[in-house]
């Protein structure tokens, strides 16, 4: 064997504390796979949360429908881009639409996620914008924008009460559909993980209702966030019910995914099979940080405990937007950890369950933390460029008006 090759393999085998097979030399996936599943979970959130105002008639939080629509459309246009990143050639993620293969989980996302995208969420915004898009392109002062809510409007500019009806009724029918696509563009993520009988930390039958209960915290606090903060930035005030009632269903997403993650552990805890010793030598070792403390004790108990305090005791609005706007950071930094604990969590561990495998994430590259800030970054810019365009709320001046 050659030198070089020999020193560089002790040099990896000597970072691996007991037995390994040959392929748990390194992890299969990284940050990038981390990134997958939270902003997709952020998408079906969002969505949800403004299906209760269209669907489940929520007048309440009708102030943040449109703002939770976009932050839907602007994280899921980027939600595929962590696994291309990922592959080795890109280009090649077309090819699960060019030869279809039922029978693959990840293979199958591509066509959920264009009925999702093109089906559902750019339809469904359409119909919500049209009656503006039509006035914005007859009397926008910048003709740039006039010009492009002309191409917006697809020429068709009838806004008549007739047809706003039917788009009104197409928008709710659309929304009916789009809720359980949204529970299957989540949920098969979990189904993912599930499925893989290989490894215990992540073959549970409880494995996409967790993701999916964790989504939907997410994607209300995101909502809730960029609301106030949206609100802050236009020096214009939030509309406290619309908080409060907000605050009510994030707790009880929270409660729900908080739940299963504890029965799930009660359950592993209760079988004690042969895995078990490993999988607790990591919990106490390896991932007490982002597990004990960051993802349960400050991403799920002090957000719990913070809304619950503002719910039933009602203390001063100030509070109330401070306990708010606290909880869903905490939560998102919660559910980020959660991610990050199943997906690296489940490959730290050996195969033979013998010892622990190491993982050092790198500054640059394809997949280190330069990467994934940008990829975290750019739904937020696509919002922005979103809200300059089709503002939620109604603009000053607007013929058009908002339906907000």
């Amino acid at each position: 064997m050659d030198a070089s090759l020999s020193h560089a393999l002790h040099e990896v085998l000597g970072k691996v504390v007991g037995f390994i097979y040959p392929n748990e030399i390194e992890l299969q996936w990284s940050i990038l796979i981390v990134l997958y599943p939270y902003i997709t979970g952020l998408v079906a959130g969002a969505f949800i949360l403004a299906s209760l105002e269209r669907v489940f008639n929520v007048a309440a939080v009708k102030p943040t429908y449109r703002l939770a629509l976009l932050t839907a459309l602007a994280f899921l246009i980027v939600a595929p881009l962590p696994l291309n990143l990922h592959l080795g050639h890109p280009e090649r993620a077309f090819n699960i639409l060019f030869t279809p293969n039922p029978s693959s989980a990840m293979a199958m996302f591509g066509f959920v996620y264009l009925w999702y995208l093109m089906a559902v969420l750019l339809l469904e915004v359409w119909l919500d914008y049209r009656k503006d898009i039509v006035g914005w392109s007859k009397s926008d002062p910048n003709p740039v924008k006039r010009f492009l809510y002309r191409i917006g409007s697809f020429g068709v500019d009838n806004v008549s009460p007739r047809s706003l009806e039917i788009d009104d009724k197409l928008g709710r029918a659309i929304t009916l559909i789009g809720l359980p696509s949204a529970v299957l563009l989540h949920g098969y993520v979990g189904f993912i993980f599930g499925s893989i009988k290989a490894n215990p930390w992540w073959s549970t039958p409880l494995m996409p209702v967790i993701f999916l209960f964790s989504a939907m915290a997410s994607g209300i606090a995101a909502v809730l966030l960029l609301y106030m903060v949206t609100s802050a930035l236009r020096r214009r005030p939030v509309s406290m019910d619309c908080l409060d009632t907000i605050g009510k269903y994030f707790l009880t997403a929270l409660i729900l995914a908080f739940s299963l993650e504890m029965l799930e552990t009660l359950q592993k805890t209760y079988e004690a099979e042969e895995h078990f010793d490993i999988l607790s030598l990591m919990v106490e070792g390896r991932l007490y940080v982002s597990m004990v403390l960051v993802q349960v004790v400050l991403g799920a108990l002090t957000p719990m405990a913070l809304l619950s305090w503002a719910l039933a005791l009602r203390p001063s609005e100030g509070v109330r937007k401070a306990f708010y706007a606290a909880s869903a950071v905490l939560s998102l930094i919660g559910i980020f950890a959660m991610r990050w604990n199943v997906v690296m969590g489940g490959q730290l561990f050996s195969k033979s369950l013998r010892g622990f495998t190491t993982f050092k994430i790198e500054l640059v590259g394809r997949e280190g933390l330069l990467a994934a800030g940008v990829v975290l970054l750019l739904p937020f810019l696509i919002l922005a460029v979103l809200l300059y365009f089709l503002p939620p709320w109604e603009p000053e001046g607007s013929p058009a008006g908002s339906k907000d």
